[in-house]
């Protein structure tokens, strides 16, 4: 912020580097994160990819690290004015006060239950940024009557519907999930609905008046009625570990909370959609640690790519012959990685434990057809967006998303982690390394890092000798990326994946480069990980 004459002009505060594809506005307050939010949705900046603000920061994700590095710059010279003025109607949310909490919320501020009531509807609140899962907003009053920690202890289940407080901030549920902020009531307002031509009920910069009523209205909703199976496509036999339908994901919703998800390795998904003919985009199956098995019904042609396995084809039962002379077409067969192939009707492809790597993506020529959801059909384990996952006697429809009238060439395919053997993975430093000492920068790349059990798609929990932090307390939410590595309190890192929430509230000590992440998704669970400082990362800070 700077004086000019008589006219207070506010600007970025500083800039950091996440990675090499996103950088972190900071700002004096809440004030000027809604004005240069309203700015970059106003008028994107060359290379903006998604917005993503939060407390005291706002982060630019960018195509590029070249368009990252002049977002940077530009951010930097931006005089913010206030907000821009949002034309959509109040949101109106009508809430029964009979929270689990409103008695302590009472106690703690002072104002009794009535005074709470009346504190909670007499004003106007703003959403300021969203996160935690899709339709979680964070909205912000006139004034701090209502500020209250969190509670001691998180519930693990809070049920969608509650109205919450937590610092200066109020919020609903929009769907049942662990949560510690305090529960004052219920409203029956869906602040999240995939059938609405707008999901979210209320976005950034929007303004919402809570109403007290003794009772709430349920909506009901139409009934869903089941699709008719297709005639042809392929049916899943059995699903693996784990089998989920991806693509290159969803990009430009992380104002509304959701991630962009999509193919963890995206190389190899690419890969498999190339070699079939596939559109790039096109929806295919990411399977982990072998185990599928998928009938063709109808003639297909398949390819799968990722982690090398072994790919065996079992004909249909009645193609057996008691005959001791059956043919050749009574026998198994195998085919080979990153190389198409034809699938017959009634055959069957059964993929094996990977030799080396952890995940695998089979791509049908046509692409899975599944309804897209926010111009994607990936699942987002997260938020629960997207097709469930796969399971025994589906049976996927195969679209026309394709690109070539022919199949590819088979490919090379690069190396994947093999047991025993340790991937190296390069970081950029920050946005948050000064929370620690230089000597937890130097632990964090020196040893090797055990992936455990407890690691999914939302972010990878790495084991080793924990890093210690230099600065007490907690820091405010802001944005986050795939890649990023948090530090909670217990010192092990946690490096996010696809499927990370938008926002996080533990500082990023480094964050790896964008061209490892396909790496970082194959390394298998219990497989080792050492982190390096990449040539490339340049300094810490953009500039203040």
């Amino acid at each position: 912020m700077m004086e000019t004459g008589m006219q207070t002009v506010h600007k970025v505060r500083s800039v950091r580097p996440v990675g090499t594809r996103a950088v972190l506005a900071e700002l004096d307050g809440m004030q000027d994160v809604l004005a240069l939010q309203s700015l970059l949705a106003a008028s994107p900046l060359p290379g903006q990819l998604d917005v993503l603000a939060a407390a005291e920061t706002v982060m630019v994700v960018a195509e590029s690290a070249a368009a990252a590095r002049a977002i940077g710059s530009r951010l930097l010279g931006l005089e913010l004015e206030g907000p821009v003025e949002n034309d959509s109607a109040l949101v109106v949310i009508d809430t029964v006060y009979d929270g689990e909490d409103l008695a302590e919320v009472a106690e703690l501020t002072g104002l009794g239950v009535d005074g709470v009531i009346a504190a909670h509807t007499g004003q106007l609140w703003t959403v300021a940024f969203a996160g935690f899962a899709p339709g979680f907003a964070y909205m912000v009053g006139e004034n701090q009557l209502l500020e209250v920690p969190r509670r001691p202890t998180p519930r693990t289940a809070v049920p969608a519907g509650s109205v919450a407080l937590a610092g200066n901030y109020s919020a609903v549920y929009p769907r049942r999930s662990p949560g510690g902020w305090q529960l004052i009531g219920r409203t029956a307002a869906r602040m999240w609905d995939l059938d609405r031509a707008q999901p979210a009920l209320v976005r950034p910069g929007d303004r919402v008046r809570y109403r007290a009523v003794r009772e709430l209205v349920e909506v009901a909703q139409a009934p869903v009625s089941a699709a008719a199976e297709p005639s042809t496509g392929i049916r899943i036999v059995a699903s693996g570990a784990l089998s989920l339908i991806q693509d290159l994901g969803r990009r430009g919703h992380g104002g509304l909370g959701v991630s962009a998800a999509g193919a963890l390795d995206r190389a190899s998904i690419r890969r498999a959609n190339r070699l079939v003919g596939n559109a790039s985009t096109a929806a295919a199956i990411e399977t982990v640690n072998g185990g599928l098995a998928i009938q063709a019904v109808g003639d297909q042609v398949i390819a799968v790519a990722g982690a090398p396995s072994s790919l065996t084809i079992t004909p249909p039962s009645d193609a057996f012959s008691d005959d001791d002379d059956c043919g050749p077409a009574g026998h198994p067969r195998t085919v080979e990685m990153a190389t198409p192939f034809a699938l017959l009707d009634g055959e069957t492809l059964t993929i094996g434990a990977p030799e080396a790597g952890f995940r695998s993506y089979l791509a049908v020529r046509g692409g899975a057809e599944l309804p897209a959801v926010l111009g994607s059909r990936s699942t987002d384990t997260l938020s629960g967006i997207g097709p469930a996952p796969l399971a025994a006697g589906q049976l996927l429809a195969v679209g026309q998303d394709t690109a070539s009238t022919a199949v590819g060439n088979p490919e090379l395919q690069p190396d994947f982690p093999e047991p025993g053997s340790v991937t190296v993975l390069d970081i950029v430093p920050g946005p948050r390394d000064d929370w620690f000492d230089p000597a937890e920068l130097e632990s964090l790349c020196s040893q090797e890092w055990q992936v455990t059990p407890q690691s999914n798609r939302v972010g990878m929990r790495l084991a080793g000798e924990p890093l210690k932090r230099s600065r007490e307390g907690e820091l405010p939410s802001e944005g986050t990326m795939a890649g990023a590595i948090q530090i909670p309190p217990a010192g092990l890192p946690v490096l996010f994946l696809a499927d990370h929430p938008i926002t996080g509230g533990y500082p990023v000590i480094a964050v790896v480069i964008d061209e490892h992440l396909d790496r970082a998704a194959q390394v298998p669970i219990g497989g080792s990980i050492r982190f390096r400082v990449s040539p490339a990362s340049g300094t810490k800070e953009v500039s203040k």
